[in-house]
């Protein structure tokens, strides 16, 4: 089944890491990408810019409403994703607990949807 891997993180968290962490973190995610890719798990992963990059898409009484940030203030943002095709929510909570992050952020885990056709 595939499921989704959410990671959130204090993006001042980040910055405040010397070189060496943010290679160490680094690091992390490239072997657990290798190691999920050796046993065929792995589906995708990405990256984001920061928050402060982010535009917000409403649609309100039929017009379009662009802000510029996230849609809520919050104390973690969304920085990144896994997709890997795990046997059970066990399996894919134990891949998520491998992503270098969840040390100091969260790892949210979700399965996608079956969609039909309509």
């Amino acid at each position: 089944m595939l499921y989704m891997l959410l990671i959130y993180a204090d993006e001042a968290g980040w910055a405040a890491f010397t070189e060496a962490e943010q290679a160490e973190v680094m690091r992390g995610h490239a072997e657990l990408e290798a190691d999920l890719r050796g046993v065929r798990k792995y589906k995708g992963c990405g990256a984001l810019q920061p928050s402060a990059n982010a535009t917000t898409v409403q649609l309100r009484a039929g017009k379009t409403v662009v802000s510029d940030g996230p849609f809520a203030e919050t104390k973690e943002q969304f920085g990144g994703y896994y997709v890997v095709d795990a046997v059970d929510l066990d399996d894919a909570i134990a891949i998520a607990a491998r992503i270098p992050t969840a040390r100091n952020g969260s790892i949210e885990v979700r399965p996608f949807a079956a969609l039909t056709e309509a």
